[in-house]
């Protein structure tokens, strides 16, 4: 597998290489944004070295922060989802979230003509791969119920993906917000389609009086 630097690694996902990634993503995206531009990859490895594993960490969080700590719910208390079920659920939003990036990179994609930008998979993929980190590291605040609120930090994939689409897909900046709106918004809706598909795996509390 080729690495962020442009070397061949043949033992797997290069893990400085995914840590300079994130870190730059977050910390620098103006300047790490031209970076990722000029460098060569594919889907296969996009999503080996970094889609597959950061999207990892809101399902997973979900999943121990659910059947471990538990939900709080009014008038029920504390309660624990049993672990086939949230095991079932952290699954399915992992598949789905995978699958969801793919689509948001062909939606980035088609749109790219409309904003005077140009049509290439792969940038596109990347703009929606990287964009995104934001909110799979936000993620792991699913794992502690009092620090659940804080995933709202995964907003700033918003600002990322603003930044990168003029980069990346070559769209004037003077049309960046436009083409940015309209991506967040098919971007929302994944999101959520997502999240209502593996919630619908969650066993729910009994009903007092009602059995």
């Amino acid at each position: 597998m080729t690495g962020f630097d442009g070397s061949i690694d043949t033992h797997g996902p290069d893990k400085q290489a995914l840590i300079s990634r994130v870190k730059g993503i977050l910390l620098s995206p103006k300047s790490e944004w031209p970076v990722i531009d000029g460098e060569s990859t594919t889907v296969g490895q996009l999503y080996a070295g970094y889609i597959a594993i950061l999207s990892a960490i809101p399902p997973l969080a979900t999943f121990i922060g659910v059947s471990v700590f538990g939900v709080s719910i009014p008038f029920i208390g504390t309660y624990r989802v049993p672990m086939g079920s949230a095991i079932t659920s952290a699954i399915t939003q992992y598949i789905l979230g995978l699958v969801g990036v793919y689509v948001l990179a062909l939606i980035i994609d088609a749109l790219a003509p409309t904003f005077a930008g140009e049509k290439n998979l792969i940038q596109a993929l990347k703009v929606a791969a990287y964009s995104y980190t934001a909110g799979w590291i936000a993620g792991i605040f699913a794992l502690i119920p009092g620090l659940r609120l804080l995933g709202i930090l995964g907003l700033y994939s918003f600002y990322l993906l603003y930044l990168g689409l003029p980069t990346l897909m070559k769209s004037p900046k003077e049309k960046a917000a436009g083409y940015s709106a309209v991506v967040v918004i098919c971007a929302i809706l994944l999101f959520w389609a997502v999240a209502a598909v593996g919630s619908a795996f969650i066993s729910r509390p009994p009903v007092p009086g009602l059995g």
